[in-house]
């Protein structure tokens, strides 16, 4: 039984864009890293010797580090302070990406990428932590709106980013931004950053880490072999069954121990769960976009890397002007309303990325791209705060955990669907590679899925989170 002496005291910050910003900052930087990678993939297979094929281990292997130390973020920011986690995190991650740019073969570079996810994983729930018991509830939404941007412009930006550095750089240069970014995240960390821990001690639970990191890796990696097609359909099968049973172990575990490393029964807060829910459905678009929009830019219409990049970085600017209409629209519309109304606008947004032909003009797709990263923006700021409505503030590292766990892992289920159609339908069209109407079935597939989440947001009550968007409904 759960003890709720010594909850964390929530000190308003006069300073939270501050905190805000510098979480954000971590963020950007753990996203840049993850969408610049891929562009520089050829670069990096040549210089190893190694055919580009084998090169997809050195994202599956971060992947992989994520599912596995995400789960343990919260207990272990309980007990050493989310200060010191959330700065030790960024040093992890900072000598992760020193040792890749140093790697001299594929192996010490798969090493090093797991290294950096230990740093991710720990940065991205831990930051998330900080805020919350750091910023008041009646500023969370804007909190969360500052906190979003820089997070959301780092997949954007890092594909022209990384075709440049490999273009007129080295590949080992897409590493080595990262350590200024990192130095100083930790100074401004060590400056800025509250610490804030439960006083009381919980026992690590050492059996739910080792069944949740079993169970989430052979599901990442399961669905990630099963979006190739070809032959890696028997293994990917048996990676997936084999996720789902260690799974179902973890669940009965975490019902006969007291503070499970995944706390199954945060679901039982009804913003909580239906945010979980709604917000995993959505993010499968969200984690399909930057994979196709830059793919369907350079194969379809031809453009460079670069000019794809130019072309992609507008849903960024549409990103950052929520950050200003956030608030007023929640205290307006409270959750429920725009969580379902704004959903399907942003998914109508995305379904008209299918529809994009060399001869539109570019204005119109520049429309699309704006709205589409104005309403999305809006609606995972709206998941974000709204899921810890309900949630005592002495459960806070538990729900982030859980909450960011599900957010990784949605993320690249959405890259593994928009993989999965985009090979059906090249597959079943008998293109050689993809074509145009191909990144349009993965795109309308994609969109479809997450447009199951606006009936799921149905079920929110009324005046869901009230307290922290303002909102008086009748």
């Amino acid at each position: 039984m759960r003890s709720p002496a010594n909850p964390p005291r929530m000190t308003p910050a006069p300073g939270f864009r501050t905190v805000a910003l510098i979480i954000a900052s971590a963020m950007f930087m753990e996203q840049l890293d993850g969408t610049i990678l891929a562009t520089a993939l050829p670069s990096m297979a040549e210089s190893f010797d190694v055919s580009p094929l084998h090169m997809s281990v050195a994202l599956t292997s971060y992947m992989l580090s994520l599912a596995v130390f995400i789960p343990a973020s919260g207990a272990i920011a309980d007990r050493y302070g989310s200060r010191n986690v959330f700065r030790s995190a960024i040093a992890i991650f900072t000598i992760g990406s020193i040792l890749c740019g140093l790697s001299g073969n594929l192996p010490l570079l798969v090493l090093s990428r797991l290294l950096q996810g230990m740093g991710g994983a720990m940065m991205v729930p831990v930051g998330r932590l900080v805020l919350l018991r750091s910023v008041p509830k009646s500023e969370l939404v804007s909190a969360m709106s500052w906190l979003l941007v820089p997070a959301l412009i780092g997949p954007v930006i890092g594909p022209p980013l990384g075709g440049f550095i490999v273009t007129w750089a080295s590949w080992r240069w897409i590493f080595y931004i990262n350590v200024p970014i990192g130095l100083a995240g930790m100074w401004l960390a060590t400056k800025y950053v509250p610490d804030v821990r439960i006083a009381e001690r919980q026992r690590f639970d050492t059996v739910g880490f080792i069944l949740s990191g079993i169970s989430l890796s052979c599901l990442v990696f399961g669905l990630e072999m099963a979006s190739r097609g070809g032959t890696a359909g028997s293994s990917s099968a048996g990676l997936i069954v084999v996720g789902l049973i260690v799974g179902a172990v973890y669940v009965w575990h975490s019902k006969r121990v007291a503070n499970p490393i995944l706390d199954l029964s945060l679901m039982r807060f009804p913003t909580f769960r239906l945010s979980v829910i709604a917000g995993s459905l959505t993010r499968i678009t969200a984690g399909s976009v930057p994979f196709l929009l830059p793919l369907m830019m350079q194969l379809g219409f031809g453009f460079s890397a670069a000019h794809s990049g130019v072309v992609t970085f507008v849903s960024a600017l549409g990103a950052m002007l929520m950050k200003a209409t956030a608030a007023p629209v929640l205290r307006l519309w409270g959750f429920r309303a725009t969580l379902v109304w704004n959903g399907v606008l942003s998914m109508v947004c995305v379904a008209l990325c299918a529809a994009f032909r060399p001869d539109w003009p570019l204005w119109t797709i520049y429309t699309v791209l704006l709205l589409s990263g104005f309403f999305q923006s809006l609606q995972f700021s709206a998941y974000n705060t709204v899921a810890y409505a309900d949630v005592p503030s002495e459960r806070f590292s538990s729900a982030t955990s859980f909450y960011t766990t599900f957010q990784q892992l949605m993320l690249s289920v959405g890259i593994c669907v928009a993989a999965a159609a985009l090979h059906v339908s090249v597959t079943w069209n008998g293109h050689a590679h993809a074509q145009l109407p191909d990144f349009s079935v993965a795109f309308l597939v994609v969109t479809f899925v997450s447009l199951i989440a606006a009936p799921v947001c149905l079920a929110l009550p009324r005046n869901a989170g009230a307290e922290m968007s303002g909102h008086r409904g009748r």
